[in-house]
């Protein structure tokens, strides 16, 4: 008789037709007889070919006893049955990636080739949960190579594809505006968490290394978002009357775009391009959002522009990117003022109304105030003296920021110059020497 024909006359558990018995021996549960064929487990299962070729003069109805734990009972069980399926009904038969992995880790065991296959091809292809994946993760790798093309999906990509797959997000996230559908903008906010993710610090390898097309790639992107942010300073003067909230959050978007953007140029040195146009917009900026027309409004942008600026202010005021003096003080210049002026203007907001949320919290006032600080430090002593003498005119605005460290240690550095240069001329006591 045909070996196929012959197969699908078994039927599993039929015990007219048995000639072998496999019983699943479990400390914690009641054992249980299967009736089975020797045809059918000799076929499907070197680990039974091997048993029936060691024991050929056993008794002619053969007990074969495996012994298994709790948790792998029933897919021993549920494995014994499927021996008896043919390889179409068999790939129809999985149901779940924690059964498949169960009765994959049995068929390891019992080395049922044609079964292994199956669950491979299965738990390759489905989708699996965050905790699926760690148990795949774990488990396979003990399987043997057979089991390996499971976890092709989570295997690291070259340096190439990696790098492909952000260039690509770069220009996604950096042409994308707040005119595009409410998908793409979802897809652009999306996006920008993963970019930030594949930069992550971590004890690993960086998943995207710094090489010219990726500066390239960024310098590109930040040169939109400033285009796309001068565009929407430039429509809000026409189109505010018409279509307030619109406009304005235009005019957030972008900043919340600059932003974002400064924090992935700060993970590879290139801040100095975003300060370099900030500084060349900064009056512009300025000029349009302190029109009288926008006096009680725009709070939202207002806000973020200080935040904006505060990346900026520590850039330079630390020494992320190198700046000469003058254009050092004449940054500070420009945005003293306005951080000056806005930060009390918040604040009362804030008390008047407890719904008001557009204020600066205490981290941002915290580095916005350090920032400042050590770039008036940084400053030749008569630009630190210009700064300080105007911050002690403006009783009203000493609260914030504070520079009293600032003046202390100008103080200081002034009276030692001062004794360094006297002692240099040999004029200790000397009145008439000044600096």
């Amino acid at each position: 008789m045909d070996q196929y024909k012959e197969a699908e006359t078994y039927k599993f558990g039929d015990q007219i037709t048995s000639d072998v018995i496999v019983h699943l021996r479990n400390k914690d549960r009641r054992p249980e007889w299967f009736h089975c064929h020797s045809f059918i487990l000799t076929k499907e299962s070197k680990f039974f070919a091997d048993w029936f070729s060691r024991n050929r003069c056993s008794l002619s109805n053969d007990c074969i006893e495996i012994q298994c734990s709790r948790s792998e009972y029933d897919h021993y069980a549920k494995l014994l049955k499927l021996l008896y399926l043919s390889q179409d009904s068999l790939l129809d038969s999985w149901d779940s990636v924690k059964s498949t992995l169960g009765i994959l880790q049995a068929s390891v065991t019992l080395q049922c080739e044609s079964i292994m296959r199956s669950c491979i091809q299965y738990l390759e292809a489905v989708p699996w949960d965050e905790k699926e994946e760690g148990e795949i993760v774990k488990l396979v790798p003990s399987l043997g190579p057979e089991a390996l093309p499971i976890l092709s999906r989570i295997q690291p990509v070259n340096t190439n594809a990696t790098k492909n797959v952000f260039l690509s997000a770069i220009r996604f996230v950096t042409t994308i505006d707040t005119s595009s559908p409410p998908l793409s903008v979802e897809l652009k906010t999306s996006a920008q968490e993963q970019i930030e993710y594949m930069l992550l610090d971590d004890d690993e390898t960086p998943l995207v290394a710094v090489d010219e097309d990726v500066k390239c790639e960024l310098q590109s992107g930040l040169d939109k978002m400033f285009t796309t942010f001068k565009m929407a300073l430039d429509l809000l003067v026409p189109e505010y009357d018409k279509s307030p909230e619109q406009s304005e959050q235009r005019v957030l978007q972008s900043l919340s775009d600059l932003e974002w953007i400064c924090n992935i140029l700060s993970k590879f040195d290139l801040m100095k391009g975003f300060i370099s146009s900030w500084m060349h917009i900064s009056d512009h900026v300025l000029e349009v959002l302190q029109d009288e027309k926008y006096e009680c409004s725009l709070w939202a942008v207002k806000a973020k522009l200080i935040e904006v600026t505060g990346k900026a202010l520590e850039a330079i005021g630390y020494g992320s990117v190198i700046l000469p003096a003058p254009s050092r003080i004449q940054f500070l210049k420009t945005w003293l003022p306005y951080i000056r002026k806005m930060k009390p203007l918040l604040d009362s907001k804030n008390a008047e109304d407890e719904t008001f949320s557009y204020k600066m919290d205490g981290d941002l006032c915290q580095n916005i105030e350090g920032a400042i600080v050590s770039l008036v430090l940084a400053l030749p002593s008569s630009d630190q003296a210009d700064v300080l003498a105007d911050w002690i005119n403006r009783s009203e605005q000493l609260n914030y920021p504070d520079l009293s460290e600032a003046f202390d240690v100008w103080s200081y550095r002034t009276k030692t110059a001062k004794r360094r240069l006297m002692v240099g001329l040999k004029g200790v006591g000397n009145q008439s020497v000044r600096l």
